[in-house]
């Protein structure tokens, strides 16, 4: 376990030795989730700088999450076409999830070029697969899922070796995951065509307004000033001051 980690492994409150009789056995581990989760857990728990505080709740955490993509991916098999088939234009709920694909591929890579934050980037991966299983059931751009799908696998693959060569090989292609390549993010995917802004009434949030992502200023201020909640909170004061801090907050004083 040491190897996958620079720090201590902790176990109860104090450092995991044989001396102390709280140690791990990894073969037990391996034996009952198999090796890719255990190497998981080592990598999602802690970053490598810090000590690793073993948890077996967490351990059947990421053993629950590859079954989800495990099934994630059979149970769509059918419905996401042909390896290759590119991602046209998409709308809607689709491009929402090219959006989020592109951008946790970017995040992923990011992470763990140089920076070696693997909690972060698996944490990603885990809100892609989730985002994948909020779209699964809508109809139409069976290649935005696919693609999505695939970036789960390419991405998992530095952690647990070998579900995803099976998964890989599920998909549709041959000749091993490696060979594939490192996938690579498309900036116009990541592109935002709508915001949301969160709008507080003296420092209290009270609603959130969605505006277009190029909105100006005097517009997403109109839009928080007339949110339906925020117009009643406002109606009988007097309106002292209005704040737009640019694609994040509008922040309303009144007396």
């Amino acid at each position: 376990l040491n190897l996958l980690t620079q720090g201590m492994v902790i176990k109860d409150g104090s450092k995991m030795s044989k001396s102390k009789g709280n140690v791990v056995d990894p073969d037990e581990m391996i034996t009952a989730y198999g090796a890719d989760t255990v190497r998981l857990f080592c990598l999602f728990a802690s970053p490598p700088e810090r000590d690793l505080e073993w948890n077996e709740q967490g351990v059947e955490g990421c053993f629950r999450f590859l079954n989800r993509v495990w099934r994630v991916v059979y149970d769509n098999l059918e419905s996401i076409g042909a390896p290759g088939t590119v991602p046209q234009a998409a709308e809607g709920a689709a491009r929402s999830l090219r959006r989020l694909t592109h951008r946790t591929i970017r995040k992923v890579t990011e992470d763990i070029d140089g920076r070696f934050h693997f909690n972060t980037a698996i944490a990603a991966v885990m809100e892609l697969v989730n985002g994948i299983y909020a779209f699964e059931q809508k109809a139409g751009y069976p290649a935005a899922l696919r693609e999505a799908l695939e970036a789960v696998v390419h991405l998992l693959s530095p952690f647990v070796p070998h579900i995803v060569e099976e998964l890989w090989v599920a998909l549709g292609h041959e000749g091993g995951i490696e060979r594939a390549g490192w996938p690579s993010w498309d900036d116009a995917a990541l592109v935002e065509e709508e915001k949301t802004i969160v709008v507080q009434v003296n420092g209290k949030v009270r609603a959130k307004v969605t505006v277009s992502a190029d909105a100006d200023e005097e517009t997403v201020r109109q839009a928080a000033l007339n949110e339906a909640n925020v117009a009643r909170l406002i109606a009988d004061k007097a309106l002292r001051k209005v704040v737009v801090v640019p694609g994040r907050l509008v922040s309303i004083v009144v007396a």
